[in-house]
């Protein structure tokens, strides 16, 4: 692994959170941007060279509506850049995690993507991301 690619924090409403965070940073979000397989919509902050995802359910199916029903707003995932996200998931899984995508698939911010399970990493949901070229 690279480095963190972001941070992903789930939110109620999406309009309410940007202005919150363009408070906090002092730029608007750079980048919205609707992930109909993942029944979500994003916008994407920059701070200095950290990149903050916000993710707003589109559908009460969405990953995000449960995690917010289950826990609230906050902090959902944290991502981290790749070089080859399929070798990195091979890597993991002989390593003994799990993965929730054993092949990736596409995400935002022009990212492929792959998960890997809580459960298997102290709790904390795990994104791949390689940039699709």
């Amino acid at each position: 692994m690279n480095k963190i690619e972001h941070i992903g924090i789930a939110v109620k409403d999406l309009e309410v959170s940007n202005l919150v965070f363009e408070k906090l940073f002092g730029v608007a979000s750079y980048k919205e941007e609707e992930v109909e397989s993942e029944g979500v919509k994003t916008s994407f902050f920059m701070n200095g060279p950290n990149k903050i995802e916000l993710l707003q359910a589109i559908s009460d199916a969405s990953p995000i509506a449960k995690f917010i029903e289950k826990r609230g707003e906050g902090i959902h995932h944290i991502a981290f850049d790749v070089t080859d996200i399929v070798s990195e998931i091979e890597r993991l899984k002989k390593e003994g995690f799990v993965v929730l995508n054993e092949i990736p698939k596409k995400g935002a911010d022009n990212k492929l993507v792959a998960f890997l399970h809580p459960k298997s990493t102290n709790g904390v949901l795990i994104e791949l991301c390689q940039e699709i070229k």
